[in-house]
């Protein structure tokens, strides 16, 4: 089980990244325009790397739900491997069995 504060930490950057979404969307727009003049970029460039790191979509990590594990996860699922083979071993995954051979 993965620390309560990093799990935490995870969420507050979902949110954040989801609150900035549409004014770093706007800015990036302005960046890679070609119509803009260098001004313009330039300004929002800056406006862009005054945001809080922590609203960039990148900084979120994936986590398992039932366990916050951050490494070895199946997007699929949502899990990480360990749990995975726990609750496919137990039945709980359905369309999900043991491969025999």
């Amino acid at each position: 089980m993965a620390k309560k504060s990093t799990i935490n930490k995870n969420e507050r950057r979902k949110q954040m990244a989801a609150k900035q979404a549409p004014k770093r969307r706007a800015l990036g727009a302005i960046v890679k325009s070609v119509t803009a003049t260098e001004e313009e970029k330039r300004a929002a460039q800056v406006a862009l790397q005054k945001l809080p790191r922590n609203g960039a979509k990148t900084r979120i990590r994936n986590r398992c739900q039932m366990t916050g594990r951050s490494r070895g996860n199946l997007r699929a699922f949502g899990l990480s491997r360990i749990a995975f083979r726990e609750m496919a071993l137990q039945g709980l995954i359905p369309g999900v069995k043991k491969a025999s051979w």
